[in-house]
């Protein structure tokens, strides 16, 4: 196929925009540490406007399968250091990860002890409903400023094979449920075939992305500019998005219908190339840095089957786009007041339903 050949833009498998230099040289081992390496040189919170707070709910923080019973992991999310551990009874806690006694951090060392988190300082015993200090194995006595609360205790669910915690600054009730969904537990659907990311940008700017519909052909290389028929709910919000998609046997009708409820879970089902759920997995580490996993799960009749390879293609492409996005993501200011002109989408819509997501607004 020439250059010059008019068929070649309606290839998405052959980008032809000015992000991909940046990552038409990496491969392998070098691509999966460039999406995990820090940014240097961006600029700060304050000069890109990413100083908005992390806006209220849901997040995943790790898979089920990858927390045992008995074990202890800790973690940093939303600006904070936590201690995550799953009991005896099989039931994952969350507290915020410092000691009230002297100020270990009780995820690194730290053991179970039944269903009580072990600081591993001196064993002061910490139970994770009540936020009190349940044992102190060398005291005589509890002293009283812990037999009441005196950590954050965070709501946890276990939901599609993933542990998720609800984040409120003011520590307010969960307002909405995770989302369940069939496939994520279906025997006839693949296991999980999980990509990880660090975006160094904001959860805010990433999900506007969905509702851009121009970048679609300039930055992924898509056809046309694809239409979406949006969906906006009280926490949740969808699009089903049609367009054409470029295959080694030509261009296909492809639907993508994404879903999301609040900032934290976004699922995607595609159609055309390969029945597809891809689960979106975000979680702010702080204002400027998110953790990124997606989950990708397939009929297994079709990922085995004889259509596998094209099944495992259209993942390695919708990776190869979010690749594409993150190095905008990566630098991308936030714009308070942007520019909009009539090709954009629905920008100014979606920048007031999601502005219901922060607790403490301008």
């Amino acid at each position: 196929m020439s250059e010059a050949d008019p068929r070649a833009a309606s290839d998405a498998r052959t980008p032809p925009v000015a992000v991909w230099q940046i990552l038409e040289k990496l491969r392998g081992r070098d691509l999966t540490d460039w999406r995990l390496a820090e940014v240097k040189g961006r600029a700060s919170v304050e000069a890109r406007n990413l100083n908005n707070g992390i806006p209220f709910g849901w997040y995943p923080i790790d898979l089920s399968a990858d927390l045992a019973k008995g074990e202890v992991k800790p973690l940093h999310y939303f600006a904070k250091d936590l201690a995550m551990w799953r009991g005896e009874d099989g039931q994952v806690r969350v507290v915020d990860a410092y000691c009230r006694h002297l100020g270990a951090h009780m995820g690194h060392g730290g053991k179970v002890n039944g269903n009580l988190l072990e600081c591993p300082f001196h064993a002061w015993r910490y139970d994770g409903n009540e936020g009190v200090v349940k044992e102190i194995p060398y005291a005589r006595a509890i002293p009283p400023q812990v037999k009441r609360k005196c950590v954050r205790t965070w709501h946890v669910v276990e939901v599609n094979r993933w542990i998720w915690v609800w984040y409120h600054p003011e520590d307010a009730d969960p307002l909405w449920e995770v989302a369940a969904l069939p496939e994520a537990t279906d025997p006839d659907w693949t296991d999980y075939e999980v990509h990880e990311w660090n975006v160094w940008g904001s959860l805010q700017n990433m999900a506007e992305n969905g509702v851009d519909f121009a970048h679609f052909k300039y930055i992924h290389g898509t056809a046309d500019v694809p239409q979406g028929d949006l969906r906006w709910g009280e926490w949740g919000r969808g699009a089903d998005v049609k367009a054409k998609m470029g295959t080694p046997m030509g261009e296909v009708d492809g639907l993508i219908s994404y879903d999301t409820m609040g900032p934290g879970q976004s699922w995607t089902r595609f159609t055309g190339i390969s029945e597809t759920l891809m689960i979106a997995c975000l979680t702010p580490v702080s204002e400027d840095h998110v953790h990124a996993r997606f989950c990708f799960t397939q009929p297994k009749a079709q990922a085995e089957g004889p259509m596998g390879r094209l099944a495992k293609g259209l993942i390695r492409d919708i990776c190869k786009q979010f690749d594409q996005d993150k190095v905008v993501w990566d630098r991308q200011k936030f714009e308070r007041s942007p520019i909009i002109c009539d090709g954009d989408g629905p920008i100014p819509q979606f920048r007031k339903f999601y502005s219901r997501f922060y607790a403490q607004q301008d």
